[in-house]
């Protein structure tokens, strides 16, 4: 296929040269600190790498390589999203594995002869991490057969009195959990116990006419709790439904300096591009330090760590040395789950998956690898990036950055990356609304996923259900439930003619 110069100058100018503005540009949030990590040298070299293109007739430097030197350059099959950083050492590929194995392994319920793997519940969602996150991809709603491993409800309640209220402005809380069923709906539990019950869902279909005049049937999922073994919840309990995220790149992620992630935010709109976004801010659970909350589907975790132990918790009922309670989210109100063997052994430690578990399990999830993108230099991909930064979709799914020089994880540290996030919240509006605040995000934030990989979705999970519940069938239905401040980049794609749209779609298949 032959280069479309006219086309791609056209794409440019209507994007007046640049529609989005770097972080420089913008300036720091209030409040937040420039990096301290880099030299003066470091800092040029920086800021002309993660600099927004305007040439969108090749590929820029390494953009292949989307997780720069830890990018996995194996085969593309099931397994993409399984590699680890290719910049590990020997000894490293060591922990690599054994985490891997914790991450496979089958927990079971206590008592049990295997004693190093029991505590599972006794109320839970899964056995083991790759049940939800399977082969480290993205998850599902039940279709069809019925499945809901590797999709939940999150459940609680906005605060009841100002003595409440505080709690959640000074971050002590993220929200008040049902005060029967507690943080999340566990539809699996040990024998002896009845699970919880079982999430319902019923979609309405909506059609949406584009600009062309095609056709594109929505779902409009609603969600209730059947078969309640514990009685009615609480009246003013929300149920926020979160499928299983996908894994690759989350040590990057954990990477990225936060005075980068802040330099996004733009709470008057200084640039006019309709999107503003603000930082989750959260308690770190070890430290008790604020800091800045970039994993989950509102970013409610500051860690890959925080992550890990609030899913061995509220998954699996598996404690942790972060998080000592065995029987996870059992609620005061839940006496028989109380009443239950856990799976603590003294001579182990003091927690069903002490400090090793916890250690290589966050490891292996830090360095799962992503995989290299293909065909970024074929011209159709140049164009659909083209027009994927001129609809604004850019605006919140930020291209690039550079790691820390100084991240934990030396494979990690000083790496260009390629996520297309910003890691900030967003008003999404009301049509993906959940009605749930957790700490700094309200009813209709969620943090912008990176993209990362989302081209192989079907590949590796094998199936296509995109944004956090999974409603959308493809990528052109998630782009269309986009509304709130990514109102103006809807509207663009629904605008495009379908070869243009085709274009744009195609570019995001290759990330």
């Amino acid at each position: 296929m032959t280069q479309r110069p006219a086309f791609l100058a056209l794409v440019i100018a209507l994007s007046g040269a640049a529609c989005l503005a770097p972080a420089a540009a913008l300036g720091a949030a209030p409040g937040a600190e420039q990096r301290t990590d880099l030299s003066p040298k470091d800092r040029q070299r920086v800021d002309a790498v993660t600099a927004v293109t305007t040439d969108f007739s090749k590929p820029e430097p390494f953009e292949a390589m989307a997780g720069g030197a830890a990018t996995s350059t194996a085969p593309v099959d099931a397994n993409a999203f399984s590699q680890f950083s290719a910049n590990l050492d020997f000894s490293a590929r060591e922990q690599f594995s054994l985490g891997n194995a914790l991450f496979s392994k089958l927990w079971v319920a206590a008592p049990s002869s295997t004693q190093a793997s029991d505590g599972l519940g006794p109320l839970y969602n899964a056995r083991s991490c790759l049940s939800c996150h399977i082969r480290d991809g993205r998850g599902h709603p039940p279709e069809g057969s019925g499945d809901a491993t590797s999709m939940l409800l999150r459940l609680a309640r906005p605060a009841r009195t100002p003595a409440e209220q505080a709690m959640i402005d000074r971050h002590d809380l993220l929200n008040f959990p049902d005060p029967t069923y507690g943080e999340q709906l566990q539809d699996l539990a040990v024998p002896g116990l009845a699970a919880e019950g079982e999430i319902d869902i019923r979609y309405e279909e909506q059609p949406v006419t584009l600009a062309d005049g095609t056709v594109v049937t929505l779902r409009k999922p609603r969600y209730d709790v059947s078969k309640r073994a514990y009685g009615p919840l609480a009246q003013d309990t929300t149920l926020s439904p979160r499928i299983a995220p996908p894994m690759p790149g989350i040590g990057l992620i954990e990477a990225i300096a936060e005075a980068d992630i802040l330099a996004n935010v733009d709470p008057g709109d200084r640039n006019h591009d309709g999107v503003f976004g603000k930082a989750a801010v959260v308690r770190d659970h070890r430290t008790g330090r604020l800091t800045l909350g970039r994993f989950g589907w509102k970013a409610q975790n500051a860690s890959v760590r925080d992550q890990v132990a609030a899913a061995f918790s509220g998954d699996m009922g598996i404690s942790t040395p972060d998080r000592l309670d065995p029987y996870g989210d059992c609620t005061v109100a839940q006496t028989a789950c109380h009443a239950l063997a856990n799976g603590v052994q003294p001579r182990l430690g003091d927690s069903e998956a002490p400090d090793p578990v916890m250690d290589l399990v966050t490891f292996y999830s830090e360095n799962l690898a992503v995989p290299m993108r293909r065909d970024v230099d074929a011209p159709e991909v140049l164009a659909g990036k083209a027009l994927f930064y001129a609809s604004g979709c850019a605006s919140c799914h930020r291209p690039k950055y550079v790691t820390q020089r100084n991240a934990d994880e030396k494979a990690l540290a000083f790496q260009l990356i390629w996520p297309y996030s910003d890691f900030l919240l967003h008003d999404m509006g009301e049509g993906l609304a959940d009605g749930q605040t957790v700490g700094t995000a309200g009813g209709r934030d969620w943090r912008t996923p990176p993209l990362w990989g989302i081209g192989l979705t079907k590949t590796v999970s094998g199936h296509s259900f995109f944004l956090h519940d999974g409603r959308a069938r493809s990528l052109t239905e998630a782009i269309l439930w986009h509304g709130g401040e990514a109102e103006r980049a809807r509207t663009a794609f629904s605008a495009l003619a379908r070869h243009d749209r085709d274009l744009l779609l195609k570019f995001l298949e290759t990330l």
